[in-house]
């Protein structure tokens, strides 16, 4: 990683077959809108984000996420990371105890 980069793999796609596939791709504008999409090494797709040119995205927030869906995929699903989740902080054991008692568990100024 160079630095001040993005520590993940990424990609550009200057001809917009990636963005048709997806759906992102304006036909009339000729570009993709700007989309990001998680997929992990199974080539599942964890989360998608699309927004318009007049509003940009938060690196901070992509990294978060990205490390979020690496710490669950390391539990093998047995953790999983509440919203505002930080690498170091409580997350939320699966189990049948935590339906619908979430907000009892997982405090989020913890």
């Amino acid at each position: 990683m160079t630095p001040g980069g993005f520590p993940f793999p990424m990609l550009s796609d200057a001809g917009g077959r990636i963005g048709q596939v997806y759906g992102i791709y304006d036909e009339a504008g000729g570009v993709d809108v700007r989309g990001r999409f998680i997929i992990d090494p199974d080539g599942i797709v964890q989360a998608i984000e699309i927004l318009t040119p007049p509003v940009g995205r938060k690196v901070t927030e992509s990294i978060r996420q990205l490390q979020a869906f690496q710490h669950v995929r390391k539990t093998g699903g047995a953790e999983v990371c509440p919203a505002g989740w930080e690498p170091g902080k409580p997350t939320l054991k699966v189990g049948p105890d935590l339906v619908g008692n979430v907000w009892k568990v997982w405090k989020s100024d913890e």
